[in-house]
């Protein structure tokens, strides 16, 4: 029989767990019993139906069962993290907010201990959607040039429209994400991807956000921002506008990025939890209150999108 990587793995995890059971038990018989691990050791392997077991494996075993014990509090302060959210973090992201409570702990310390605990952080997914139709109107040039950061809030904009199938009912997500702190500054949620949509985002953008000066928005060459409403109201607003290459999802990191986050940590193998649109809205609407306040980024100096745009504000 051949095994798989995958079934040796498992072979392994059993046999660890057992040798750990049978280290636990025999420390268990030195206390009770009072007496030598020699003795214990010389009675149990001259037993053929006992499982045996040699002295340096029964101290090796032993030392890192201890050693995990002394971490008990952290252990139990990494699982308070990970499933207060939601299994959207990984070793990194809990070794920030660890640091952040007044633990001093490495990142590969939280690996090793997560890996004990069999616990992960979420993998991403792609998305898939496109709103591009062809040149409908006016195609803007790239200004961004995958140069996608800002040192001020307001400066760099980006904006696209996701699609979330769920059984054959669709919405669709269209938001405004800042370049300096990466929150997001306005978004809309709609049955179907319109241009009212797209015009309601911006201009609630706008309103919410009068000091944007030299502010250039980032799109990719969809139908709404080539429409002459949208590219008449950056006009009068002072706002420049640009848009990805045909065919260059990467022009548009930032949104990508966003998007492939969000669904991975919301949706994606999680659809069952939505019996209805309603709840996917809610859901969406309750992830990026989540996002923009509370998920730390390594990038922002372990702060959440709105502290990190909040310190940088200060400093204009």
């Amino acid at each position: 029989m051949k095994f798989t990587y995958e079934d040796k793995l498992e072979i392994y995890r059993l046999r660890k767990e057992k040798r750990e059971e049978i280290v636990n038990a025999l420390t268990w018989l030195r206390q009770e019993l009072n007496v030598s691990l020699a003795f214990i050791l010389e009675t149990i392997n001259t037993n053929p139906k006992l499982l045996h077991i040699k002295k340096s494996a029964y101290y090796f075993t032993l030392s890192k069962i201890d050693k995990d014990i002394k971490n008990d509090e952290l252990m139990n302060k990494i699982i308070e993290i990970y499933y207060r959210h939601k299994g959207r973090y990984g070793y990194r992201r809990i070794t920030l907010e660890l640091n952040h409570s007044g633990y001093s702990v490495n990142k590969k310390k939280v690996q090793r201990l997560m890996k004990r605990m069999d616990i992960h952080g979420i993998k991403r997914n792609k998305r898939k959607y496109s709103s591009y139709k062809g040149e409908i109107g006016k195609v803007a040039s790239n200004l961004i040039k995958r140069s996608f950061f800002s040192n001020t809030p307001n400066k760099k904009w980006y904006t696209d429209i996701t699609e979330f199938n769920l059984r054959g009912n669709k919405l669709y997500l269209a938001p405004i994400l800042d370049g300096c702190a990466s929150d997001i500054v306005s978004y809309r949620i709609s049955y179907h991807p319109d241009l009212k949509q797209t015009m309601d985002m911006i201009k609630e953008a706008i309103e919410n956000n009068p000091n944007h000066k030299d502010l250039i928005i980032h799109t990719d060459q969809g139908w709404q921002y080539q429409h002459y409403t949208f590219v008449k109201t950056l006009e009068i607003n002072g706002i420049k506008q640009s848009m990805s290459r045909k065919g260059n999802s990467l022009d548009n990191g930032l949104m990508e990025n966003f998007f492939g986050l969000l669904k991975t940590e919301m949706y994606y193998g999680q659809e069952d939890k939505y019996q209805t649109l309603e709840d996917l809205w809610k859901a969406i609407d309750e992830y990026i209150y989540y996002y923009n306040n509370d998920r730390i980024k390594e990038r922002l100096k372990g702060l959440s999108p709105l502290q990190y745009r909040a310190t940088k504000s200060l400093e204009i």
